[in-house]
């Protein structure tokens, strides 16, 4: 792990960019914000981005039931027309009569008009797994500690890279995810408070030269579009040299990563990822994707609902971060789960319970 001044500075740096990453705060803290009781049977929106990621569509059947079990009307939207259907989605959620919308924002500096306008309506917002910025108007945020998701991810390479060959110099690779979503500079961050130190000692190379967030960013995270820069990468860059790992922001990058180099008649490297995919889970079992991290859905979908029912109860939400997300207008509430690294050491054991991956792993 990072020291703490060194996160501190990390956490600075992305603050002045409102995209803060993440530490911890004293459990039980609450929010300022005024809690009103809401009717047991309101309507709760829930607003999705593009189905670019398996945890969005897992959530969205969570979302679906746990809200209904607990006596709400869910409507929940997917965004797959963008940033422009996401505005219109909350504004209908608005007209509806929503009481609390949950926003996992597809551009979460797209928004501050419709956040406005629930807001004045009474709404009560929740910025779930991804930040919403740049706006006063969100109350809470539920969410995993997203730097320390970088974190592990630097960490896991550092590891892979060292496990194959036990010293440097290592070849390697950064991939980003979206530069419109909020959450994929803070993992970038955080691994790259691993990797720099051992980029800048001569350990790790990047050969391409690409080393800043701009340069390895992957649009809409889109498994295409890193699957294409890894090509030109890969001509451009390994005609002669090794690759050694690659820096994969989540795993559906990283499987076309692989694919990419597979293509290109390259040995596997060590490649990292997120999301715990089920078809990465498999590619971690076959010895090809190396790791991934577990950020069970399920706790953060219950985590939200909780929080919806608190304010059914009039309550205040629990926190247990009131200092880490600064969204560039206000320091946002927050309720920070624990993500987990998941390797062939750990895969067998990382999913006891869950009816989707645990029985992959068996």
């Amino acid at each position: 792990m990072i020291g703490k001044a060194g996160k501190a500075a990390a956490v600075a740096a992305i603050a002045a960019l409102a995209l803060t990453g993440c530490g911890r705060a004293e459990t039980g803290t609450s929010s300022g914000a005024t809690a009103e009781s809401i009717p047991k049977d309101s309507v709760i929106g829930v607003a999705l981005p593009q189905k670019a990621s398996e945890v969005f569509v897992r959530a969205e059947g969570l979302f679906r039931k746990g809200l209904t079990d607990a006596g709400f009307k869910p409507d929940i939207q997917f965004a797959n027309g963008g940033a422009s259907e996401q505005q219109n989605q909350i504004s209908a959620m608005v007209t509806k009569g929503a009481k609390v919308i949950i926003v996992a924002a597809n551009d979460g500096s797209q928004l501050g008009t419709q956040l406005k306008q629930a807001k004045d309506a009474g709404v009560t917002i929740i910025a779930y797994e991804r930040l919403l910025l740049n706006t006063d108007n969100v109350d809470y945020y539920a969410a995993y500690d997203n730097f320390k998701v970088g974190v592990l991810q630097g960490q896991a390479l550092l590891e892979g890279l060292k496990a194959k060959k036990p010293s440097g110099p290592y070849n390697i690779e950064l991939f980003a995810g979206s530069p419109d979503d909020a959450n994929s500079k803070v993992f970038f961050d955080g691994a790259m408070s691993v990797l720099k130190p051992k980029i800048d000692d001569g350990t790790l190379k990047v050969v391409s030269g690409q080393t800043s967030f701009e340069q390895a960013v992957t649009q809409g995270w889109k498994g295409e579009n890193a699957q294409n820069r890894m090509d030109t990468l890969l001509s451009g860059s390994y005609a002669s040299a090794s690759l050694d790992g690659v820096l994969a922001p989540n795993d559906n990058l990283a499987r076309a990563i692989l694919t990419s180099i597979k293509a290109a008649g390259k040995p596997t490297p060590v490649v990292t990822g997120q999301d715990s995919e089920a078809e990465s889970v498999k590619s971690i079992m076959s010895g090809e994707q190396y790791s991934t991290i577990n950020k069970d859905t399920s706790k953060l979908v219950e985590r939200a609902i909780t929080m919806v029912k608190d304010l059914q109860a009039g309550k205040k939400p629990e926190i247990n971060d009131d200092k880490s997300y600064n969204n560039g207008v206000k320091t946002v509430p927050a309720y920070l789960l624990d993500p987990v690294l998941v390797t062939a050491a750990n895969v067998k054991t990382a999913y006891e319970g869950d009816p989707v991956l645990g029985p992959l792993t068996k």
